[in-house]
């Protein structure tokens, strides 16, 4: 199996779009770039939580 040609590509393409249509793609992708958002934002809020109860527990050793 050799390399991939423009036409293999152009196919493709064709048929992503046949399948999808072209307005299902862009909704795809903005749905896909929320769950991002969404999964920064989770990871983010994760960390300040766990920097609070290390936070809290240096100060409970401490009385």
């Amino acid at each position: 199996m050799g390399t991939f040609s423009i036409w293999h590509w152009i196919i493709v393409l064709i048929i992503v779009l046949l399948l999808f249509g072209k307005g299902k793609i862009p909704s795809l992708m903005s749905d896909m770039a929320k769950g991002i958002k969404s999964f920064k934002k989770d990871i983010s809020e994760e960390e300040v939580n766990t920097n609070k109860s290390e936070e809290n527990q240096d100060s409970k050793k401490e009385d």
